[in-house]
């Protein structure tokens, strides 16, 4: 396996695994094990490429196997959802502070090709992006839907923390936070 920043020319080959997983587009059979809430079309990949190192990648051989996205506040603020985690920072407290836009940064989604799950990938993706971000951001926060819950189990199996619920919409969502100082539990990289 091969862990990297992803390229423009990666974008196809990231498009084709969002639709796979994506909660829109994935099959009924595959959802019990997980999906993607956040859509990213190739303009926005493009963008999270280029102004924010955020798209981390996992490949056997050339075929990509696992993406996870990461990027400033600035950078999700286009979406709605966002902009509600971003206005409720300053109701958070994690590691002895208030998350902002300056200390923290959203990580997610992620997704992994199912022929690939429980055999290490996600725990050294994972770490990839934790190393790629954590020389800007000393905190990651995420959100995960409280009806996935192979990606909440497999979050606190990396470490992630809890830190609140809040609802959007018609979704029950679930915060969680990591110290991007430290090592992500079960990697290997």
């Amino acid at each position: 396996m091969e862990y990297r920043l992803a390229t423009l020319a990666d974008i196809p080959q990231v498009e084709l695994l969002q639709q796979k997983y994506h909660i829109n587009s994935i099959s009924a059979e595959d959802k019990p094990d997980g999906f993607v809430t956040t859509y990213f079309n190739a303009v926005r990949l493009k963008t999270l490429i280029e102004e924010e190192n955020g798209v981390s990648i996992a490949l056997d051989g050339d075929k990509v196997i696992a993406y996870a996205m990461a990027a400033s506040w600035p950078f999700w603020a286009q979406w709605p959802l966002f902009q509600v985690m971003i206005d409720d920072l300053v109701n958070m407290e994690y590691l002895g502070t208030t998350p902002d836009i300056y200390n923290s940064y959203q990580y997610g989604p992620v997704a992994v090709d199912k022929r690939y799950r429980s055999i290490g990938v996600l725990p050294n993706l994972f770490e990839f992006s934790r190393r790629t971000m954590n020389k800007r951001f000393p905190i990651l926060l995420t959100f995960i839907n409280s009806i996935n819950g192979r990606s909440l189990r497999a979050h606190e199996k990396l470490g992630l923390d809890f830190i609140k619920q809040f609802k959007f919409h018609d979704s029950n969502l679930v915060t969680l936070g990591y110290d991007t100082a430290k090592r992500t539990a079960g990697s290997t990289i």
